[in-house]
């Protein structure tokens, strides 16, 4: 199983979401791709995501993930607790320290959903929060220093122990991603 994980305010239908489901359909079509659509609540994406992971687990499939920026924070609570391995990208690090400026009305402009971001989708990420990465040898973290959403730094200090790649400008949609996709699929060892 891969399981691409998108960002906030995002959807399967972004860039990378649509890029990735192409390039796994040309070189490993037989291989289960997951890109749901991740709720805005936090628990309720959890326990999305943990139950689609633990039904490929359970079937004995490989535990592999893709997660950009808020799905990064993701990933990583996934491969920490269930194993595998993570390809994160320009990922979200702490995002609960971020949420100040998104609580209130938010929009989705991929499936036009209205929703409101409180204090409690904070403290559930604070819930999930892996403070330290335990297991290092999971996780390939893809950052260009160009992010104008995130502090590239925050995921360099998080992830140093890790397979790092860094770029120089770019932007938090991580520009030239396709370009990366044999040497992610490389780590996530798909056959």
């Amino acid at each position: 199983m891969l399981l691409y994980i998108h960002g906030f305010n995002s959807s399967p239908l972004s860039e990378k979401g649509v890029v990735t489901a192409r390039f796994m359909a040309t070189h490993f079509a037989s291989e289960t791709l997951l890109q749901p659509q991740i709720p805005a609540d936090i628990d309720e994406a959890i326990a999305l995501l943990c139950g689609l992971t633990e039904t490929a687990k359970a079937s004995g499939e490989p535990l592999r993930f893709i997660g950009s920026s808020l799905g990064g924070f993701y990933a990583t609570y996934l491969a920490e607790r269930y194993g595998g391995h993570a390809v994160l990208i320009n990922p979200a690090v702490s995002p609960q320290d971020l949420f100040e400026e998104f609580l209130g009305p938010q929009h989705n402009p991929y499936t036009g959903e209205d929703y409101l971001v409180e204090q409690h989708h904070r403290d559930a990420l604070a819930r999930y929060d892996s403070q330290a990465i335990a297991n290092p040898d999971r996780f390939f973290v893809l950052l260009q220093t160009g992010d104008e959403v995130l502090d590239y730094r925050l995921a360099l200090n998080k992830y140093h122990s890790c397979r790092l790649l860094i770029e120089p400008g770019g932007d938090h949609s991580f520009v030239g991603f396709e370009q990366h996709l044999p040497q992610i699929a490389a780590f996530l060892q798909l056959p």
